[in-house]
């Protein structure tokens, strides 16, 4: 008979599993929801301890010569740059006799282009009446550097056309005077020359005429952009609503602070690798998930049905205990406060049908001290003697680091692993898998404490040991009627976990 096996591709696991990313962050909702309030509180009270100073505003219309319909705002933005000099704020405090220095004024206000003719000015004061005079002062300043600047331009292209106007009056002058000058001769030469000199007249005659109509529309285009230069909304302080602010300044830390949290705590998550999934764990440790417990009840439906798994878990585990020849033990991960409580449960339901004690190695001696523990429960340390007849034991103890892992097998050597998700990272899980392996501890399964209660992934290693709490890799010992000898099979060790993706290919 010819046994074949097929091997299943191997896939390479994602460098980011979207799904394990989004569960940390939501498991770390303290961390962002703390920041977000923090921020939220932070600009309310930037709102309240730092108002924004009495500000006044006004709007100028401003007319360009080269005003064009296609114009990307380069006019406008050079008017903002120029309100932005010390010549313009030089005249606006001399026009409020201040002594501030320019540089000092240039600080306190700033200039907003609207549109491609329309100029905003912001300025700030002392008070709501200083503001707006220093608004007033400086449009009007900047009106009136504006109007100058226009009229130099237009006298200078004014007087640079009469110049050449004069220049080609003289030119004129010569040409008339060699015509009258010129003699009676006939001759093809003569006329030649006679008719170049009346050609240049009339040619010098029209140009004259041209500088001279360029000169006067110089000067008639200059008053409409001074008309069109002006204030057109007068200074006006600004109302600043103290609670509109707040609630806007308190909206962006908000926003700020959520943001920052959540950034934060994406890279936490990544950073630590902590397996928060059912398959994340199951997969790390080696076994199969085989309940979940909330790490605390809050409603009273969730309440019932966390009773409910801890009866059926109880019940299960008890099975385990009672029908195992090995000693069974409890290990925790982060969840010495579970651990102890499931031993407690544990250990009322086997005090039912004899006697129990329990071996308490936990950190601190959880069990020892814990407030629920019976009276006549017998909870022993890990160097006691062995259980008198008829006794049932069981220990509890912790895989946490700094664990021994040597005493483990004096606590049993069949173990059920109570691990809280996210706390322990990939990296320990597998060293806590590697350690049972090697101290030949067989792993029943995994109890997981505070699980993600959106979690849809399948906790159960098809390919992994199959093991379960209630024993069926092995018989209970039994007395033999006809050869008088304990029978059972053999346990199977807890599956080594692969160090890489490599190793597992």
């Amino acid at each position: 008979m010819t046994m074949s096996t097929t091997t299943e591709p191997t896939h390479a696991a994602p460098l980011l599993d979207l799904q394990t990313l989004v569960v940390s962050v939501r498991r770390r909702r303290r961390l962002w929801s703390s920041l977000a309030l923090l921020g939220l509180l932070i600009g309310a009270a930037v709102a309240v301890l730092l108002p924004p100073p009495p500000t006044a505003v006004a709007k100028v219309l401003v007319a360009h010569q080269q005003d064009q319909p296609n114009d990307p705002g380069t006019l406008i933005r050079t008017d903002v740059a120029l309100l932005q000099t010390t010549r313009i704020a030089e005249q606006a405090l001399k026009s409020l006799k201040s002594s501030e220095k320019p540089e000092d004024f240039m600080k306190d206000y700033a200039g907003t282009g609207l549109t491609n003719n329309l100029l905003q000015i912001d300025v700030t004061g002392a008070g709501d009446a200083q503001a707006v005079a220093r608004a007033k002062a400086l449009a009007d300043a900047f009106v009136a550097d504006h109007v100058r600047r226009i009229r130099e331009a237009a006298e200078a292209e004014s007087k640079a056309l009469l110049d050449q106007r004069d220049r080609l009056r003289e030119e004129l002058d010569q040409v008339n005077k060699a015509i009258g000058n010129g003699t009676p001769e006939s001759g093809p030469k003569a006329s030649a020359n006679t008719e170049s000199l009346f050609a240049r007249r009339a040619e010098l005659t029209a140009r004259i005429t041209d500088f001279g109509q360029r000169a006067a529309e110089a000067r008639v285009g200059t008053p409409q952009l001074i008309a069109g230069t002006q204030v057109v909304d007068a200074p006006r302080a600004v109302r600043h609503s103290l609670p509109r602010a707040a609630a806007t300044d308190a909206a962006i830390g908000l926003v700020l602070g959520l943001v920052l949290g959540l950034a934060v705590a994406a890279v936490g998550a990544v950073v630590a690798d902590r397996p928060v999934l059912r398959r994340e764990v199951a997969a790390n440790l080696g076994a199969s998930v085989i309940t979940e417990l909330p790490r605390r009840s809050a409603g009273r439906l969730q309440r019932r049905g966390t009773r409910g798994a801890r009866e059926r878990l109880t019940a299960s585990l008890a099975r385990s205990v009672r029908g195992s020849a090995e000693p069974v033990s409890l290990l925790e991960l982060g969840c010495a406060p579970a651990a102890a409580l499931i031993a407690l449960d544990l250990a009322a339901a086997l005090a039912a049908q004899g006697p129990v004690s329990v071996v308490d190695g936990l950190p601190g001696l959880r069990l020892t001290h814990h407030r629920r523990r019976p009276a006549e429960l017998t909870v022993v340390g890990e160097d006691a003697p062995a259980a008198a007849g008829g006794e049932v034991r069981f220990g509890v103890g912790s895989v946490s680091p700094g664990t021994a892992w040597a005493d483990l097998r004096y606590l049993g050597t069949r173990a059920v692993l109570v691990v809280r998700a996210g706390h322990g990272s990939a990296a320990w899980l597998h060293t806590v898998a590697r350690q049972l392996a090697e101290q030949r501890i067989t792993v029943l399964g995994v109890v997981l404490i505070d699980p993600d209660p959106r979690d849809r992934t399948d906790g159960t290693l098809w390919d992994g040991p199959r093991t379960a709490p209630r024993g069926q890799n092995e018989r209970p010992a039994r007395e033999d009627s006809t050869r008088g000898r304990q029978t059972e099979r053999p346990p199977a060790w807890a599956a080594r976990v692969p160090d890489s993706d490599q190793e597992a290919r």
